[in-house]
């Protein structure tokens, strides 16, 4: 989720925000690059009002009688995560098959002597923008993270399941692959949070052996960085431990590039979020 400016998230550039939300739009006469960061006019800085209406357009702003704004499933970004799904769903139809096939040639009176027992195929998925939509809560607090807006949202409210993807998780459960979520959000938010995927439907196991949230209080012994992590330093080591345990990732999944960076995981897939930047 995110945190306040200059916190733990931090707003897209216009370069980015551009190439996710319109492809072709320009802000201005020129943009700020990486190899030239820090503006040198203001007209290389995007209109914040201007950016705010591309990223509700791109996401298909809809209001409710009571001013509650919520996506739609038929805008770009319900078009866009169909899309990611669907590869998901190719790749991991063979990537699951193949787990079959191995399980069974392992079965007792299959060939000769006993082959090695294979690991077992998991998923792992990041939560906020990955199952589960922030952008209700983005819009009530005028994409301006607080600790206390989360926890008040959290407490009170279900996030709608991110477009297809409480469908395509428990598929991926029901054809033998083992579900992990992963997310930075902290522990004391776990009851919540599990609420929350079971209430849209995510129909997996979701205890403390399935579901992993960031305890900066107490760390896991398996995270070598503690209470320190960075969000690659977390989420890379707890899926080291998740493979430690038995099982191989054959997909992550994640809408931050730090979600999916330092390993430990056969293929990657990048959820689409133009709202915050996780480092």
């Amino acid at each position: 989720m995110p945190l306040p400016a200059l916190s733990r998230r931090t707003r897209l550039g216009a370069a980015v925000v551009t190439a996710l939300v319109a492809g072709t739009a320009v802000f201005g006469i020129g943009q700020a690059t990486a190899e030239h960061s820090v503006p040198r006019t203001d007209k290389e800085i995007p209109n914040l009002t201007l950016v705010q209406d591309q990223i509700k357009a791109y996401y298909g702003d809809k209001v409710t009688a009571d001013g509650e704004h919520y996506a739609s499933p038929d805008s770009n970004y319900g078009r866009q995560v169909r899309d990611i799904e669907a590869k998901a769903r190719t790749y991991l139809t063979k990537a699951l098959a193949k787990y079959r096939a191995q399980s069974a040639a392992h079965r007792p009176g299959r060939g000769h002597g006993k082959p090695a027992k294979p690991a077992k195929p998991a998923i792992v998925l990041d939560m906020d923008d990955t199952t589960l939509l922030t952008y209700n809560y983005e819009l009530q607090v005028g994409f301006h993270f607080t600790e206390a807006s989360q926890d008040k949202y959290l407490a009170t409210k279900d996030m709608d399941a991110v477009f297809g993807m409480d469908r395509l998780v428990n598929w991926a459960h029901d054809k033998g692959a083992e579900v992990f979520f992963l997310t930075g959000r902290k522990e004391a938010q776990r009851a919540w949070s599990v609420r929350n995927l079971k209430n849209v439907g995510y129909d997996v196991p979701l205890d403390r052996t399935h579901v992993y949230l960031k305890d900066k209080e107490h760390p896991p012994a398996y995270l070598p960085c503690g209470a320190t992590c960075s969000t690659i330093g977390f989420k890379s080591g707890t899926r080291k431990h998740i493979e430690s345990l038995g099982y191989d990732i054959v997909a992550n999944f994640g809408d931050q590039y730090s979600d999916l960076q330092g390993g430990a995981g056969d293929r990657t897939f990048k959820m689409p979020n133009p709202m915050y930047y996780l480092p």
